[in-house]
């Protein structure tokens, strides 16, 4: 359904490590937005809803909405660290298009 790499997963874990809150799992969604009409989120979520969809990965759970969940499946998620900055990276098989910042696609 969906990867993380393990350099994705080892920031994923630093983060939930260090929330002051519960932490349920990473929610990764899709909504609309971005200069290619769709844009990817994450965010620590403390519950998961019922219609969630439910993906372990070392340790990690990853919880993705139903809408989200066609858009994302085969997508590979990597963390990258630059001079310029550091964040997700995310690479999507299934997107017909996309933008130079990397956070935002067509399907």
């Amino acid at each position: 359904m969906i990867t993380l790499t393990p350099t994705a997963l080892k920031a994923v874990s630093r983060f939930i490590t260090g929330s002051a809150d519960p932490v349920a799992g990473l929610r990764i969604h899709v909504q609309g937005g971005g200069c290619s009409g769709l844009q990817y989120g994450m965010k620590l979520e403390s519950a998961k809803a019922d219609d969630d969809l439910t993906v372990e990965l070392d340790g990690v759970t990853i919880l993705i909405d139903p809408f989200s969940a066609p858009l994302l499946s085969g997508v590979t998620v990597d963390y990258v660290e630059s001079l310029t900055g550091s964040g997700f990276k995310f690479d999507n098989p299934n997107a017909s298009g996309g933008c130079a910042c990397g956070q935002s696609f067509s399907a």
